[in-house]
């Protein structure tokens, strides 16, 4: 009997191509998040570090100067935490669609895999019909040809 061949195999082909694709592309925005997470927590462990610091100077004292470039340094940080965290809140945005996307192509690669999986079942079912047909004829004939002779 012939082999199996299942008619939407390039198909099926295409669509894990593109899912290996999309999970790729998702792995990579993931990692952009885990980095953003990073820098964003550096961040603010650098601007507490800082105002501490500011904190314990202007107990002990100092000039309105340093006290102005402190609190400018401070305010530097603030906006710059604060764009950083908007940065994270659109990185996230943007792994939340892709991982919208990698479920709806795994979704349709699955169901033609389980089409290519019904396929080859009602394939290996004829051929089982098909092998057990062939050794009923094959006994048939042996005691034919033995009732024969």
């Amino acid at each position: 009997m012939k082999k199996f061949k299942f008619s939407l195999e390039t198909v099926l082909s295409y669509k894990q191509q593109i899912l290996e694709s999309l999970q790729t592309e998702h792995a990579a925005i993931i990692a952009e998040v885990h980095n953003q997470e990073e820098l964003l927590e550096n961040l603010k462990n650098s601007y507490y570090a800082y105002s501490e610091e500011y904190r314990n100077r202007s107990a002990e004292g100092i000039a309105i100067t340093d006290a102005l470039a402190y609190q400018a340094n401070l305010r530097a940080r603030e906006r710059e935490i604060k764009a950083e965290t908007e940065h994270l809140a659109e990185l996230r945005k943007q792994e939340e669609a892709k991982r919208m996307e990698v479920v709806e192509a795994k979704k349709d690669t699955s169901s033609i895999e389980k089409l290519r999986e019904k396929k080859l079942n009602t394939y290996n079912i004829a051929i089982a019909k098909g092998e057990e047909q062939f050794i009923e004829e094959f006994v048939s004939s042996r005691r034919s040809v033995a009732a024969g002779i």
